[in-house]
């Protein structure tokens, strides 16, 4: 077993979300980049939604408040990916009105047009 042991706390200083990752920049000089799979609620969400992030605290977490998200910047340099459950995944697309059924039945549509 591996420990992840820190010299000092990694902070975010900046955030940006593309269609296709999530990139955080670090006080200290670095950046992260990971891909949006890691996070199904950011990669379900609108450009808008993904735009609307705050820091908490001194930068040691992300979060989305449209989207119910907190991501901690430990866990990213850590690669943790989200531990969200497919079933609390599927109750949180029930309440935006979608369903991973749905979306595969939107693609399968756009894919046979």
């Amino acid at each position: 077993m591996t420990t992840l042991t820190l010299e000092t706390e990694p902070l975010a200083l900046q955030v940006s979300v593309t269609d296709k990752n999530l990139i955080v920049d670090l006080v200290d000089g670095r950046s992260l980049i990971v891909p949006l799979s890691w996070y199904p609620r950011l990669l379900q969400a609108s450009q808008k939604e993904r735009q609307n992030w705050q820091l908490l605290g001194d930068g040691y977490a992300i979060e989305w408040v449209d989207l119910d998200e907190h991501i901690g910047i430990e866990g990213l340099l850590a690669g943790r990916k989200s531990g969200e459950s497919n079933n609390s995944f599927e109750r949180w697309l029930a309440t935006r009105g979608t369903s991973s059924q749905n979306e595969q039945a939107k693609n399968s549509n756009v894919a046979d047009s």
